[in-house]
């Protein structure tokens, strides 16, 4: 019996240590494309690059529901964390550790603008470490307020609207100042899935999608109409 319990304790060991060197392979070189890749361009020139786009919205310039739905739907802990968010990417390590796959991201705003960036939507783990670190530095040296004003910018909403200006004025002909709350929470919805949930491709899905903005607004406390 107690051959059995060692050989038992030293095969928990031997996968112990066979995913410590896995984890930290993977770090290593998730660092190295996060070196490599602002060699290239730095944070504060993507930044500028973002800024200088002529429909950008500044954040004072983007609806407070809009805002509000958008860290209810994608990171309610936003304001709380240092551009990652430890309990996500847990929840999301379990799930892909069972999956045998990246299939949950667990990225917050500040990761999601990370890799619109920087980075191609591939899942990688490798990825998934220098989007951590880039985050890290845009958190650094940008406050909250221009984060999620950068992140709303770069978005996808589907049908070739990047930003909220152009999918305001593409899918409402509208000014963002000019959007109900009906259409606010309906764009909100979308970046999740633009493709899936795009109003011109499905509005039976953009609207449930809809449905969950407004529910996670309430469950954290927004004000909706």
């Amino acid at each position: 019996m107690k051959g059995l319990l060692k050989f038992i304790r030293n095969i928990i060991l031997i996968i112990l240590l066979i995913g410590i060197i896995i984890a930290g392979y993977v770090i290593y070189d998730g660092y190295k494309l996060y070196k490599d890749v602002i060699s290239k361009e730095s944070i504060e020139d993507a930044v500028n690059k973002i800024e200088s786009k002529e429909d950008f919205l500044s954040y004072d310039e983007i609806p407070k529901d809009y805002i509000n739905a958008t860290v209810a739907v994608e990171d309610h802990r936003f304001y709380e964390h240092p551009g990652f968010d430890v309990i996500s990417i847990g929840r999301a390590l379990v799930t892909n550790i069972k999956n045998l796959k990246i299939v949950e991201g667990g990225s917050t705003i500040t990761q999601q603008l990370a890799k619109n960036m920087y980075f191609s939507f591939e899942k990688k783990f490798s990825r998934k470490v220098a989007e951590i670190f880039v985050a890290m530095d845009l958190e650094k040296k940008y406050d909250k307020d221009e984060i999620l004003a950068l992140y709303i910018n770069v978005i996808y909403f589907g049908d070739g609207y990047y930003g909220l200006n152009a999918a305001s004025h593409g899918y409402f002909d509208k000014e963002p100042s000019e959007l109900t709350f009906d259409e606010i929470t309906l764009l909100a919805g979308l970046p999740n899935a633009p493709s899936a949930y795009a109003p011109t491709t499905n509005s039976s899905l953009a609207r449930k999608r809809q449905e969950l903005v407004i529910e996670q607004m309430k469950k954290y406390g927004y004000k909706v109409e």
